[in-house]
């Protein structure tokens, strides 16, 4: 017990001196996307003559549509430009020979695609990917909303079902916000810049990294690499998956959608406090969305909303049985 109260008071004063020894927050976005992109060319380099390779496409209309790609350059959104308008503005997910694949990464080999969008049969993944993306939006939002002099650290993101009734965002803000109640203005604040975002309809760029190129992408934080080191041992492959939105880098744990601007109705419903935590005083921000294709009437919303802003309870690994199969340090300039 003793040694671990001296961890967590040696950790918190790692989180309040952070600040000090950090670039300022502009320039470490600039370094994290920087080498995103470098990492990217590389491996765009690895293909530098064009192999062509057969997609044969599944479902509804599509069955025997064979489409010759370019291997290594060829995306599922790329494909779906070559059906029809419907096809490139509703697809959110593909399944690659039946694995959840993001619509911008580069398929690499011939095979069978399948393109996933809300209004499927069985929802279920893009559901799920979607609730990942909503809570991926929270996390830059977070990482960009208050003043300079303030540190923003994301936690892990926990994986929670569409059916807990909030997507969630596990956060740390500065010590000197520890006594800090947010008000209905602080979360229509951070509404507001998630709806930025989705206007600015920005694509979600997956890349599969190992871990030490990940590691540099999050040089400046202890907490992501921490997470990048139990990810990658998670991983069959020993990779980690990165996604880019605008200049924000991200870690995650399992496919997103395409674009931002799949999200339509979108709302930060409450930010609870999780008590003391090794990263000091822990905080579960929380939202609700629906995606474009799926509205809801202002009643409805109203209740979803109520359901939202209630604490989302997340089991700790050990707790979960079986474990679930199926997801920075800085600061942030709205006034608070």
């Amino acid at each position: 017990m003793a040694t671990r109260t001296v961890r967590q008071l040696l950790l918190h004063r790692y989180a309040s001196t952070a600040a000090a020894v950090r670039p300022p927050a502009a320039e470490l976005r600039s370094q994290r996307s920087a080498v995103f992109s470098r990492e990217q060319t590389r491996q765009r380099a690895l293909y530098p003559r064009i192999a062509k390779i057969e997609v044969s496409m599944r479902g509804p209309g599509l069955e025997g549509t064979l489409l010759v790609m370019n291997r290594g350059i060829s995306t599922p959104l790329s494909c779906a430009r070559h059906l029809t308008e419907h096809h490139v503005t509703n697809s959110a997910l593909a399944l690659v020979d039946g694995e959840p694949w993001p619509l911008h990464q580069p398929l690499i080999r011939s095979c069978s695609l399948t393109l996933l969008s809300f209004r499927d049969s069985d929802p279920t993944l893009v559901n799920q990917a979607y609730w990942r993306s909503c809570a991926a939006m929270l996390g830059q939002v977070l990482e960009t909303a208050f003043k300079d002099n303030y540190t923003v650290t994301l936690l892990s993101t926990p994986e929670v079902p569409v059916t807990s009734g909030a997507f969630c965002c596990d956060v740390a803000l500065d010590p000197q916000l520890d006594s800090w109640t947010p008000s209905e203005e602080t979360l229509r604040s951070l509404t507001r810049g998630a709806q930025q975002l989705i206007h600015q309809d920005l694509p979600w760029e997956p890349l599969e990294v190992v871990p030490s190129v990940a590691l540099e992408v999050f040089s400046h934080s202890r907490v992501k690499q921490e997470e990048v080191e139990e990810k990658a041992a998670q991983n069959p492959k020993g990779t980690v998956m990165l996604y880019r939105c605008g200049d924000h880098v991200m870690l995650s744990g399992g496919p997103l959608v395409a674009r931002t601007g799949m999200c339509s109705q979108y709302e930060v419903t409450a930010l609870h406090s999780l008590g003391p935590g090794p990263w000091g005083l822990h905080r579960r921000a929380q939202g609700l969305s629906l995606p474009l294709q799926l509205q809801a009437h202002h009643t409805v919303w109203r209740k979803l909303r109520q359901r939202a802003e209630k604490l989302v309870e997340v089991p700790r690994p050990e707790e979960v049985t079986p474990p679930s199969l199926p997801d920075s340090d800085k600061p942030v300039t709205t006034s608070v």
